[in-house]
């Protein structure tokens, strides 16, 4: 924690009580919250949201045990997710708008961190007492300063960059990084499979805080590229064309994963009390190229080498789009909530809710209140949606941006801003959610008056976040 910004010593003074709450939220009781974040994970892309091809056993059965979310969103791609989530603020707010940098060692094009100013989840609970820990891809900027033990997370361990190959940790792009770490400290092992190495600490940080309260995120490097599935899954869904076949791998690999993360929760005797999130970062990436293009790559690996996404995989069903668009396909994701002790098990829920969402809910249902003064929050809490499939979702319209692009959603109408480099202009193109093949006919022409008023709500909202 830095003592030394203001907000953060605001936070520190306006969350050090728990909200008028049950007497067993005192903070001996309170609830340990664990979020498992997947990584370009599509829309329906688990057997509980209907993909019935796909082996998710575990993500099954967290939905059966808690509530599945059927209209919640994300955002385009992994830096503003990461952003929302953590903050529960538009990214923007923060200074995220464009690629953070992901080489501790040298310098992105964009050299952007998020602002240390940000007051996280990790802050504003570890103020209260909780035990925090990040184990898996940070992707908020990695110069040093910047990093996850300057934002409240008192463990980690993981890589700072977009992703990285599963075995040799090197970030494969350009002529490549090498991004492992522990804490502030770079290590290097080789050929040790990196999922089951965060796996491996996130059950022992488990472990050794079961007494705590503590708050841990797994933010997964998986179905994400390079598709490197374990073992069990190498050879798994031999039938299934391409590129389905290497995603399903990788998805269910992810999802062996998650199990053995709620596995140790229940042998520890939490699982009642503890309150696990698991969401997507973004929708399914199509990403394809020729893949290593460089003699002598710094991971090692040949010219040539193929690492990438094979051009999709994931399913979205009726919903057009995927990762890096502002279409349903690349925003709207899996998103599931388990708290035994305190809400309903085995339901739906059709609201609208976002990534933003989860910081506000999570300090609710910890009992935890801020008062005036407190940063802005975007997100709203979840908890009435959460007790009532009636209640009125809290988002009217929903904003998007990232880089010059954007979108804003009103009812079944959405807006996209795309930019075009070559040209220098911005292209607006309108769709419906509510039309048998949703968002595939562009109405900008025929519906000027509507283009125009969410236009100006966009820059409105721009406005209002660029100014923090």
């Amino acid at each position: 924690m830095r003592a030394s910004t203001p907000i953060v010593v605001l936070w520190l003074v306006l969350l050090g009580a728990p909200a008028a709450a049950p007497a067993a939220q005192t903070p001996a009781a309170r609830p340990n919250v664990v979020i498992l974040l997947t990584d370009d994970q599509g829309t329906l892309d688990a057997n509980c949201y209907g993909s019935s091809d796909l082996k998710t056993p575990n993500i099954d059965k967290l939905a059966a045990a808690g509530i599945r979310f059927t209209q919640a969103y994300a955002h385009t791609v992994c830096c503003p997710a990461r952003a929302a989530l953590f903050t529960g603020r538009h990214p923007q707010r923060g200074g995220v708008r464009n690629w953070t940098q992901g080489d501790r060692h040298g310098k992105d094009s964009q050299n952007l961190n998020m602002a240390t100013e940000e007051v996280t989840l990790a802050e504003a609970l570890k103020s209260t007492g909780y035990r925090t820990a990040l184990f898996g891809k940070w992707h908020l900027g990695a110069k040093l300063g910047h990093g996850p033990l300057d934002q409240g997370f008192e463990t980690y361990f993981g890589h700072l960059s977009g992703f990285i190959d599963n075995y040799r940790h090197f970030f494969l792009h350009g002529t490549g990084y090498h991004d492992l770490y522990d804490g502030n400290e770079e290590i290097f092992r080789p050929e040790e499979y990196y999922p089951d190495m965060l796996v491996e600490r996130a059950v022992k940080f488990i472990e050794a805080n079961k007494a705590a309260p503590f708050f841990m995120t797994v933010a997964f490097n998986l179905p994400h590229y390079p598709t490197q599935p374990i073992a069990k899954f190498k050879d798994a869904y031999a039938d299934m064309p391409m590129p389905r076949q290497a995603y399903a791998r990788v998805i269910s690999s992810v999802d062996e994963h998650i199990g053995r993360v709620l596995d140790k929760l229940d042998q520890t005797g939490l699982r009642e009390n503890t309150l696990v999130i698991l969401m997507s970062d973004n929708g399914h990436s199509i990403e394809n190229s020729a893949g290593i293009t460089v003699e002598n790559h710094t991971s090692g690996y040949p010219r040539g080498h193929y690492y990438l996404a094979h051009g999709g995989g994931g399913n979205t069903g009726k919903w057009a789009g995927q990762k890096a668009t502002f279409l349903e396909g690349g925003i709207r994701v899996p998103a599931i909530i388990r708290y035994p002790a305190k809400i309903p098990q085995g339901q739906t829920r059709d609201q609208v809710v976002t990534i933003m969402d989860w910081f506000p809910t999570v300090l609710e249902l910890c009992g935890i209140k801020p008062e005036a003064g407190a940063p802005k929050l975007d997100g709203r809490s979840m908890v009435r949606v959460i007790a009532d499939p009636m209640a009125a979702s809290a988002h009217k319209i929903l904003h998007f941006a990232w880089a010059k692009n954007w979108a804003v959603r009103r009812g079944d109408w959405k807006l996209i801003g795309t930019f075009d480099a070559k040209s220098s202009t911005l292209r607006r193109s309108l769709h419906n959610l509510a039309e048998t093949n949703p968002e595939v006919k562009d109405h900008a022409s025929a519906q000027p008056a509507i283009v125009n008023e969410l236009a100006a709500l966009h820059e409105a909202w721009a406005k209002d976040v660029d100014s923090k």
